[in-house]
């Protein structure tokens, strides 16, 4: 099985079925302890309707930051969670994983992931870039000696990365992304209206009015918080002009990350992107109109992938598939050593 790990959601696919399940990365703990909920039950989309309306005693949290393992063994109980939900409950299925993982990562934190999958019930465990995983879900032809570019905008982490023959030439892995939009449109709500948001409702906002460029119809929405100073609720409309006003600082990290990945690309290569363009996947990439604000500040063709949330999952099921082949562009525990 393949799986896209990420501080959002977590995609799993299975060879021979393609995509069983996409669910929220989070996990709801009793408070102070690493105990699981309900035999294992407050995993992925239960836990995430848990999250800011937990009493005392329960906590839910995301086991990954920034793309990578925060704790231990949380995530490899979402990690067996996840695989006993695919095999059917069953505790004798060992399965071969692959999981992709930012290509920032350090050698530390790829052993853990590794050794949490394992924990988990995996009788192998492979790891694979998540910018290499990407590329091959969207069909770019990596294998070919010309350069083909991919701009992944994830929860945790921005990757970008050009590649070619198989392998990646120039990357830039960042710790900037969705999660980021979120943090900058509650700080926005706070600075600016007194008001307190939830991420929940910050990721709300983002996804009804947020955008990168100026929009033909500019959108508002209703928000509802509690108030700073008087403390009680309160609701305020908000504008999709200030939205992108507060967007403005993490998409500038993210138009930075891409500019260094094309300062360090050989010149055949860059000849190759200005023709081939930049395609973007993640769920960052569906902000209205990021396409055409990078499109416009690094003057390359841009386009969105056809489904760009589980661009990475499709990645590690080719993998998967053609493990034989690939086998060079994936690590192994043996690797991380």
């Amino acid at each position: 099985m393949g799986i896209d790990l990420g501080t959002c959601n977590t995609i799993v696919c299975v060879r021979g079925q393609g995509i069983v399940l996409i669910e929220p990365s989070v996990v709801a703990v009793r408070k102070g302890t690493n105990k699981v909920l309900l035999n294992g039950q407050a995993v992925g989309h239960a836990a995430k309707e848990m999250i800011g309306k937990t009493p005392d005693s329960i906590v839910a949290i995301r086991p990954l930051k920034d793309g990578v393992i925060a704790d231990f063994d949380v995530t490899e109980a979402m990690i067996r969670y996840f695989i006993r939900k695919v095999h059917g409950r069953s505790r004798l299925v060992m399965p071969c994983v692959i999981i992709a993982v930012p290509s920032g990562i350090t050698a530390v934190e790829k052993r853990a992931v590794i050794d949490s999958a394992e924990r988990a019930g995996a009788r192998e465990v492979y790891l694979v870039e998540e910018p290499l995983a990407a590329g091959i879900g969207v069909g770019l032809p990596i294998q070919e000696p010309r350069g083909s570019m991919i701009v992944d905008i994830g929860g945790g982490t921005c990757e970008v990365a050009v590649m070619s023959l198989g392998g990646i030439v120039a990357s830039k892995s960042i710790r900037v992304a969705g999660d980021e939009f979120d943090e900058a449109i509650a700080q926005h709500m706070k600075n600016t209206y007194n008001l307190l948001v939830g991420e929940m409702t910050a990721e709300r906002i983002k996804v009804t009015i947020g955008s990168a460029c100026p929009l033909e119809k500019e959108m508002t929405m209703e928000v509802k918080g509690r108030d700073l100073i008087a403390q009680m609720p309160r609701r305020v409309v908000v504008t999709s002009e200030e939205i992108r006003e507060a967007l403005k600082e993490p998409l500038s990290a993210i138009i930075h990350a891409i500019r260094e990945a094309l300062e360090r690309t050989p010149p055949e290569l860059s000849a190759d992107l200005c023709e081939q363009g930049i395609v973007m996947c993640g769920g960052g990439s569906l902000l209205r109109g990021v396409d055409k604000m990078v499109s416009k500040e690094v003057d390359i063709p841009v386009m969105v992938a056809a489904d760009p949330l589980t661009a990475v999952a499709k990645g590690t099921l080719v993998v998967l598939e053609n493990i034989d082949l690939l086998k060079e562009s994936l690590e192994s525990a043996e690797d991380t050593l």
